[in-house]
């Protein structure tokens, strides 16, 4: 294998003992610089002895160990502003710069066949703290980061691109990602790229997202689940309970189970998501006995023992034809609402725990109520009659990235259009401000409505709900309200000393 450690020459600096492997496409060396300089592979230009680097291919460049390579670019931060442009009139804008103008955030352009890498990116840029630590992010190798480390810095290039108001063009993240997973890179005929499953792109990023981010507050989280931000927020537990059908003397066992997606199998009996989740927790599962000393058919029961604060749900919409050898798509309607309550698949146990905030949830919802009815008689409450309220943390105090209540509100909806997984075309569906949605079609950006959303539920040719991504449900609470309660518990606690 070709592979040389030569010096990097940048400006003033230079990098000693970095690898080149000629056998790579050039863009794989061009991302090794972008992690030591921080200078875009677009704005790189690379010489060896005077020829320069093409993006496509080495060429007759010859390199060998100690070979000095010389690197012109700056980074986006050094350019010069560009002069203030003439006046643009709305009625002459192109539907990019339209989005501009009317304040509504960019996305990713495809470069061929990639829709279903910008559809992940874009769902999981909606949660908070992944954004914000992605763009924190610091390599554990340093001036050498991991190629774990190199795909979530080509994931903070493209946060802070969009970020700053602009389309960002993921050649990086495309190039190190399909290097990180060379499964995502398979090509057809004349070389072209083919599409890929985005439920095994979310699974293969949420993954190494698991081990390179740390969790926040970590002395604030349960410990099962402080091992990194995603099992702080993603990470689930099941209690599952095996009893033996074939053995009326076996005892029952308990066993614990992690998750990070519930799962959402399509039958001809399921209509609703809540259906196919709750058939989910019973299944029938052939395991070794140690009674019988033999294979027997067991029940499995689970209810859910930790609630994360965000709730990944996938749709079991595909099933391997082997006549044809593809991934058939089941087109079946499955509603899915906007506000999810999973109360039901918990524990008992959890269930006396969400109890308390599932309360005060229904307080704001007869306020929300009364709101409206007041509304529709044409007198609505003076906003100055309304009473201050605060918002209530939505995780359990001593499990930070936690849901506290069973309570989820949709948040972003990764769709597919299409006969098959490996074809078609993934769109990200993305909660904006309130009741406003975004339909997020690689680069271009839509305002779309709920009905419009509450739509990608199945049963054609349409966009299906492919992955659900739900987040926790914010409750606020009257501050005057919330005050005389706690004055009156705690006058309660005091009569019965």
């Amino acid at each position: 294998m070709p592979v040389y450690k030569v010096k990097v020459k940048w400006g003033k600096e230079l990098y000693t003992d970095v690898e080149v492997n000629t056998e790579e496409e050039p863009m794989v060396f061009k991302a090794q610089v972008f992690a030591l300089t921080g200078v875009q592979p677009e704005r790189q230009k690379i010489m060896v002895k005077g020829a320069t680097l093409k993006d496509e291919s080495w060429g007759n460049m010859k390199l060998k160990d100690g070979a000095m390579v010389l690197m012109m670019g700056s980074k986006e931060e050094d350019v010069p502003a560009e002069p203030k442009e003439k006046a643009v009139f709305l009625e002459d804008m192109n539907e990019a710069e339209m989005n501009s103008a009317l304040d509504l955030p960019v996305g990713l352009r495809n470069l061929g066949n990639t829709c279903y890498l910008n559809a992940v990116v874009q769902c999981l840029k909606t949660v908070p703290e992944i954004h914000k630590t992605v763009c924190d992010f610091k390599p554990k190798g340093g001036d050498e980061p991991t190629p774990n480390g190199m795909v979530i810095q080509a994931i903070q290039e493209v946060y802070r691109t969009m970020d700053r108001g602009n389309t960002a063009i993921p050649l990086f993240l495309v190039n190190i990602f399909r290097s990180t997973f060379p499964s995502f890179a398979e090509q057809g005929e004349q070389g072209v790229y083919l599409q890929q499953d985005a439920s095994e792109c979310w699974t293969e990023l949420v993954r190494l997202l698991m081990e390179e981010l740390p969790p926040l507050n970590k002395e604030k989280v349960a410990d099962k689940f402080r091992g990194s931000l995603i099992d702080q927020y993603f990470s689930g537990e099941y209690q599952c309970e095996w009893k033996c059908v074939e053995s009326e003397e076996e005892a029952p066992t308990i066993t614990q189970d992690k998750y990070q997606q519930l799962l959402c199998h399509i039958s001809q009996d399921v209509k609703y998501l809540h259906t196919g989740l709750l058939a989910k927790l019973q299944e029938q599962i052939t395991k070794k006995s140690a009674t019988l000393d033999r294979d027997a058919v067991y029940t499995k029961k689970s209810r859910i023992s930790r609630l994360p604060a965000y709730l990944s749900v996938q749709m079991i919409r595909f099933f391997y034809k082997e006549r044809e050898a593809v991934n058939a798509k089941i087109l079946k309607d499955v509603k899915f609402p906007l506000v999810l309550d999973v109360f039901d698949l918990c524990t008992p146990d959890l269930q006396k725990k969400l109890t308390p905030i599932r309360g005060k949830f229904k307080d704001m919802e007869d306020r929300e109520k009364e709101e409206e009815r007041a509304m529709k008689r044409g007198k609505p409450i003076n906003p100055k009659e309304k009473k201050p309220t605060r918002k209530i943390p939505y995780s359990f105090e001593d499990d930070e990235g936690s849901n506290n209540s069973g309570f989820y509100q949709l948040q972003a909806v990764l769709t597919h259009q299409g006969r098959s997984s490996s074809s078609g075309h993934y769109v990200a569906w993305v909660r904006w401000r309130g009741k406003d949605w975004l339909k997020c079609d690689d680069d271009s950006i839509t305002p779309v409505t709920e009905e419009e959303i509450l739509k990608l539920s199945g049963g054609g040719d349409w966009h299906c709900a492919y992955i659900l991504l739900y987040g926790p449900r914010i409750l606020e609470v009257e501050i005057e309200s919330e005050e005389k309660k706690e004055e009156e518990a705690v006058g309660e606690a005091m009569d019965t000393k």
